[in-house]
């Protein structure tokens, strides 16, 4: 069965209640106070059947100038719009408001009702049924049925019927392959129960026992059951008045405006970039000014930050970044209305692009390009464009961005990869960079080894952690390194077009080789005959290079890459030996054995004739080495 929801709008007392209840039997206005002044304060619902394959469910929204903040939280999810003009006093101002703020939803079908048709003469029915034509002309409701009806004598219920019919069918089934999102309209406290909250399931399903989070709070719950249209279910999906019993939280933690999703999916947001319309009869809106902001069933003071110019005219259109006072889930496709901070009327409304901006600077070329290419780019286009401004991303963090499945970012990042635009990396699909990101890090790579090696002509090459470091980028005053998986991907492919070359933990340019000077070969030959000449009883390393003609800094390089070619063996922090003389104790050990394969410290003094200094680390190393194994005191010579 088809689901379809439909929003009842028009000025107070035109009989938009009393048209609901008409309809499916079922009375909207659920509040004392609702009955004893006879006008509907907060929203209604309700709900029939139009044969075996469609399902209306009624949100009934006040029409008092007072409630539209009410009437706004129960208009963000409807599919189609009754609007409701009474015969005996046609278009009033709430008419006009809540028409404007249904065409700034994008409400995309109704119909008109003219109401109280039996109060008056058929020629006054007709004189408003042509103001209304005039009214809709340009609309999403010019050329839509205007059926006349009276909730008293039923005159006009048949035909009213028959034409929600043929629009319900023609509405778009919302998505269930999104993940779900229900927007909180409701929350009470239900005895046997504990807390129920109600809303219009606006994308995904939901079941029994699943989990929620509750955007902005982060608090988790549980599913213990599930309500659509008043009857029990196992499954809500997209399109359905739900009510659901949370497990895990208390009433007094949530309110009307936060939303229920995925568990660690979405990240709330203060701040939006969207396409931002005025109504026309609205005053001219200043760049920065404070505004009522209204998007799903939240209201909040947000401060409007224009992108193109400093005055947005009525009726004008243009981009702008929205900073809103407190977070909420809302994600690019969402609609939202902005009022007036004072007198409160509606002034405009749009759409959001981007819920993950950054801030911008007024009239920015690029900024405007950018969301030029998001408000009009299809779903590859928008992956792309997202990909290359984050440099790497993970199909996650796009999914909390942009609301789509991470499965379903992944399907269409392979169609960019496909293209050559984007690259996908890690066994599990971890991180999506562009194709242009990916080669810039590459050729970074290079430059940063040709600038190392160039400046240390002495080191063979550079730590792989080291060069990390090296390509770290600042953005918006952090510091940010490319992950492990972006960056082993850029060396190996760099591997593969024989450009450098990785060993161990160092990188260097391939063919790279260490070039001495004379001086600096002939420093070479010093230190290797110092320590070679010394046999075990080595002097200090900073002895050593003291006597060397070259800079210290240069003698070190040198040392150090006497060590990496094992001409030079370091036993401990201060102790350094020639490969020969560790060589020469490892044969007297030999010899030793032939003797006894037992051996002391005083033994290992008295056999190679050194003091405690040497004899402690040597035999240490020699442990090491598995030259010798200690048991006690005593070594055993394997």
């Amino acid at each position: 069965m088809k689901h379809v929801i439909v929003g009842t709008a028009g000025h107070i007392d035109h009989g938009k209640s009393a048209l609901v209840r008409a309809l499916t039997g079922i009375d909207p206005d659920r509040l004392e106070e609702e009955k004893r002044r006879g006008i509907t304060i907060d929203l209604g619902f309700a709900h029939f059947d139009l044969g075996e394959d469609l399902r209306l469910g009624f949100v009934d929204v006040p029409g008092h100038e007072r409630f539209v903040k009410n009437m706004l939280a129960g208009a963000s999810g409807i599919d189609l719009v009754l609007l409701v003009v009474a015969a005996d006093e046609s278009i009033k101002p709430q008419t006009r408001e809540h028409f404007d703020i249904c065409k700034l939803l994008g409400v995309p079908r109704g119909l008109v009702v003219i109401t109280k048709s039996d109060l008056v003469d058929p020629e006054i029915v007709e004189l408003v049924r042509m103001e209304i034509q005039e009214f809709v002309a340009g609309s999403f409701l010019e050329g839509a049925p205007i059926v006349a009806a009276s909730s008293r004598t039923g005159d006009g219920m048949h035909t009213l019927k028959a034409e929600l019919y043929c629009l319900g069918l023609r509405i778009a089934a919302r998505p269930t392959e999104l993940p779900f999102r229900l927007p909180i309209d409701r929350v009470f406290m239900m005895r046997g129960f504990g807390v129920v909250v109600t809303g219009t399931l606006i994308a995904g399903k939901i079941g029994k026992e699943e989990e929620v989070e509750i955007h902005p709070i982060g608090r988790r719950a549980r599913v213990r059951g599930l309500e659509v249209h008043n009857r029990p279910a196992e499954v809500a999906v997209a399109g359905q008045r739900t009510a659901l019993n949370l497990a895990g939280v208390e009433a007094q933690e949530i309110r009307r405006g936060m939303v229920l999703a995925p568990p660690a999916l979405f990240e709330p947001t203060d701040r939006l970039d969207g396409v931002l319309q005025s109504v026309p009869s609205a005053p001219p809106l200043k760049h920065r000014a404070k505004v009522h902001f209204h998007c799903g069933t939240s209201e909040s003071v947000a401060e409007v930050v224009l992108l193109e110019a400093k005055e947005l005219r009525p009726g004008a259109r243009a981009y702008a970044q929205l900073r809103v006072a407190e977070k909420g889930l809302v994600l690019p496709g969402d609609r939202f209305i902005i009022r007036q901070f004072s007198p409160v009327t509606t002034i405009g409304g749009g759409v959001v692009l981007d819920n993950r901006p950054s801030r911008h600077r007024l009239a920015d070329p690029a900024v405007h390009a950018f969301l030029a290419a998001l408000e009009q780019g299809g779903p590859e286009e928008r992956l792309q464009l997202l990909v290359e401004q984050a440099g790497e991303v993970s199909p996650g963090a796009v999914a909390a961005r942009i609301g789509w499945q991470p499965s379903e970012v992944v399907r269409i990042a392979r169609l960019g990869e496909a293209k050559k635009r984007l690259v996908i990396l890690g066994q599990q699909t971890s991180v999506l960079t562009s194709a242009a990101h990916f080669q810039a890090l590459s050729q970074r790579v290079v430059k940063e080894l040709e600038a190392f090696h160039q400046a240390n002509p002495l080191v063979a090459g550079l730590a792989r952690e080291d060069l990390r470091g090296r390509l770290a980028t600042r953005e918006q005053g952090e510091q940010r390194l490319p992950s492990p998986t972006l960056f082993n991907a850029a060396l190996q492919a760099l591997v593969a077009e024989n450009k450098i070359e990785v060993q161990g933990e160092a990188v260097r340019r391939l063919g790279r080789e260490i070039r001495l000077s004379p001086e600096e070969l002939s420093a070479k030959e010093q230190i290797s005959r110092a320590f070679e000449r010394a046999g075990l009883a080595v002097p200090a390393a900073k002895e050593v290079l003291d006597s060397l003609r070259i800079d210290r800094a240069r003698a070190e390089k040198i040392l150090h890459l006497l060590l990496k070619e094992k001409v030079l063996l370091k036993v401990s922090e201060d102790l350094i030996f020639h490969h020969s003389a560790l060589e020469e104790l490892r044969g007297l050990l030999a010899r030793r054995k032939t003797q006894t394969n037992r051996i002391d410290v005083a033994a290992f003094k008295e056999l190679t004739g050194l003091s405690r200094k040497y004899a402690i680390p040597l035999l240490e190393y020699l442990d090491r080495e598995r030259v010798t194994r200690r048991e006690g005191d005593v070594r055993i010579i394997l």
